[in-house]
């Protein structure tokens, strides 16, 4: 089965002020309207919020 590549890529940018970025292409199992998630920022060493660039 063709894997489907049309998912748009998305920049999460860490809202801690460390400016550690993601990037990632978007699951759309998750929530289309979420703009904000938790993922692990290693410079603020510690798990932040980190808010969807489209």
């Amino acid at each position: 089965m063709a894997r489907n590549d049309t998912r748009p890529v998305v920049t999460l940018r860490s809202m801690a002020g460390t400016g550690h970025t993601y990037v990632t292409r978007k699951n759309r199992l998750n929530d289309p309207d979420r703009l904000v998630l938790r993922k692990y920022d290693p410079v603020a060493g510690e798990h932040v919020l980190f808010r969807e660039e489209r």
